[in-house]
């Protein structure tokens, strides 16, 4: 079943006359058109794409099926136009995604039109992958390991955050990387304690800690992938923090399987870093959702509420953050299969301590 299938069943479902998308990678998943501006609106009957001059040609060579609709004024004075025309009494919208000023601008233009905020409407059909988007998504994993294996040639002692940065995001490019799934985490020494440290102009020194958080763009899908190595020589309690933070990722992963709620696998990394002493130094959440965004749905924090079912793609990242000492975190990638899951990375997780790269 196509995804304009998908979601049309559901509106059907919710009686919805029609649903304005505006979210960019929803518009992207359902007509996949890329560019930077446009509307899209379903009916049970139609498929209309918004655009303006600048994308129409872009539009109709990557959304085909979509009856294109060029932009008069601005996009909401078009949709005003399109509900009046198709006589639409209630249209289902992306209220997270609209401003308040777009929002309340279209409702006050159409006074004949109900207009019903929804909150992971199309994200919520997006958490089960599709064997193509599933090979997207391997592919750009692929990219990234290939970046953390080309990285371990390129790290020493004398380096920056920001080169080595750059240099990763030189690496993913060349690999066939459409652009970074996100801005590259570079976090050495006590700044390993800043889960989402920017890199910087610190420069590596020999008995860092060296956090990594990365991922790929591939043809619209992401990869999330996290990575902590030693500069120099580990010492005992960076060796004992490493295990602690590498035990409770290997024992999540091999609770992941159907059936469970996101929570309970972050309950089973929390019950690890917590019996050893350092619950209070993590923070985060266990892991999220990714395809088309980095971040999406399902949550494996503590609230993760959704029952976790084949297709979904989570990450497992617990990670221990002391501060002005450093931290950890590991981060696999994986798809919840029938039985269980299947893992996007195969890079190995012990620790790594560049030694013979110190001057």
């Amino acid at each position: 079943m196509s995804f304009l299938s998908q979601l049309r069943q559901a509106m059907q479902q919710n009686q919805y006359e029609a649903i304005l998308v505006t979210h960019p990678e929803n518009r992207a998943y359902l007509s996949n058109f890329n560019g930077t501006s446009g509307w899209l609106l379903i009916t049970a009957e139609h498929s209309f794409l918004i655009t303006d001059f600048r994308y129409y040609e872009q539009a109709a060579l990557q959304a085909p099926d979509f009856e294109l609709i060029r932009q008069n004024e601005s996009l909401e004075n078009t949709v005003k136009e399109l509900l009046q025309q198709q006589n639409i009494t209630q249209i289902g919208f992306e209220q997270d995604n609209l401003t308040y000023a777009q929002a309340t601008s279209m409702i006050r233009q159409n006074p004949q039109s109900v207009f019903i905020p929804l909150t992971g409407y199309i994200e919520n059909l997006r958490m089960v992958k599709t064997t193509d988007e599933l090979a997207k998504m391997q592919a750009a994993t692929d990219i990234s390991e290939r970046t953390f294996l080309h990285l371990l040639g390129f790290l020493h002692a004398g380096l920056s955050e920001r080169e080595v940065a750059l240099e990763m995001e030189r690496f993913m490019r060349e690999q066939g990387a459409d652009g970074l799934a996100f801005e590259i985490i570079a976090a050495s020494g006590p700044r390993a304690s800043l889960p989402h440290g920017q890199p910087t102009d610190r420069i590596l020194q020999n008995g860092d800690f060296f956090t990594l958080d990365f991922g790929a763009k591939y043809q619209g899908y992401c990869s999330d992938m996290t990575r902590t190595v030693v500069i120099g020589t580990a010492s005992q309690e960076q060796k004992k923090i490493y295990q602690i933070v590498l035990d409770a990722h290997m024992q999540t992963l091999a609770a992941v399987k159907p059936g469970l709620m996101g929570k309970e696998l972050d309950q089973i990394a929390r019950a690890v870093i917590t019996k050893a002493g350092y619950g209070d130094y993590f923070g985060h959440g266990l892991g999220h959702g990714v395809g088309r965004n980095v971040h999406e749905a399902p949550s494996c924090g503590k609230t993760g509420n959704v029952v976790l079912q084949a297709g979904h793609v989570i990450t497992i990242e617990p990670g221990i953050y002391i501060p002005q000492w450093g931290g950890v975190r590991i981060e696999d990638m994986v798809m919840v299969t029938e039985t269980g899951y299947q893992n996007f990375n195969h890079t190995n997780k012990a620790l790594i301590c560049l030694s013979d790269s110190i001057d």
